[in-house]
């Protein structure tokens, strides 16, 4: 008895939003101000489609480049953060099964953020479904660490089929991060390790301290589907949708 090839496709959906950096120059237990300028004058105001915010009276205000440097000088113009989320494409999992015997099927892609927030960025990743591998009314099951950090290497029981997935790179969250052995602990961040369920509640795979622009930190997301070798996984084309969130901090 054998089974027709299923491919099985991931999909990955983008938003990035930039947020104002959260410092301040002066505070009490109640206030605090974030920004302050010596100026003449300045207010706020608003209409039904438009909204100002305006200073007078500034010197040597706005915005200036040079070849390894920007700067946005100013009351108004220095709360300005430049954030870029690129994704190299879409991840088509391989090899398609065929026949009874299970195995494992493997895609990855890298994304790629740039930002200028001296506080760097944090990076989210979310399933649109639980689970998030279906095919009509047939699913996948989301992988499973065995405790409550994620499993240092990928299994599959012989009556399990499951979609793991895991990050790599310089700014991958402590959570995915390994000593060679466990993970969520050192600094390391061993290849095709620290294995992770998918959730439609958003988890941290990234997260950076500083900017990084201009030419960004990449970030490379594997994913892995197993199906063990007594599952009679239906037959069809399993797609799974992610979305991943970059906001500014």
């Amino acid at each position: 008895m054998s089974r027709l090839l299923r491919i099985i496709l991931l999909t990955i959906v983008l938003l990035f939003f930039a947020v104002e950096v959260s410092a301040q120059v002066m505070q009490s237990a109640t206030y605090r101000i974030q920004s302050d300028s010596i100026n003449v004058g300045g207010l706020y105001s608003s209409s039904t489609n438009y909204k100002l915010e305006d200073t007078t009276g500034e010197i040597a205000t706005g915005y200036a480049t040079s070849t390894n440097f920007g700067l946005s000088a100013g009351y108004q113009s220095m709360q300005e953060t430049y954030l870029a989320l690129s994704v190299a494409d879409n991840v088509t999992l391989s090899p398609s099964f065929g026949g009874i015997s299970g195995g494992e099927s493997n895609g990855s892609t890298t994304l790629t953020t740039i930002t200028d927030s001296p506080a760097g960025y944090q990076m989210t990743i979310t399933a649109s479904s639980s689970p998030a591998m279906q095919s009509g009314a047939n699913t996948i099951s989301d992988f499973v660490p065995s405790g409550s950090n994620p499993d240092y290497a990928f299994s599959t029981a012989p009556t399990r089929a499951h979609l793991a997935f895991s990050p790599e790179g310089t700014d991958i969250a402590v959570r995915f991060k390994d000593n060679g052995v466990s993970c969520n602990t050192g600094s390391g961040d061993t290849a095709l390790a620290c294995w992770d369920g998918l959730s439609t509640s958003p988890a941290i795979i990234a997260l950076r301290t500083s900017a990084n622009h201009p030419n960004g930190i990449a970030t490379r997301l594997r994913f892995k589907v197993g199906i063990g070798n007594s599952v009679s996984q239906p037959e069809g084309l399993y797609t799974a949708t992610t979305t991943v969130t970059v906001i500014s901090l």
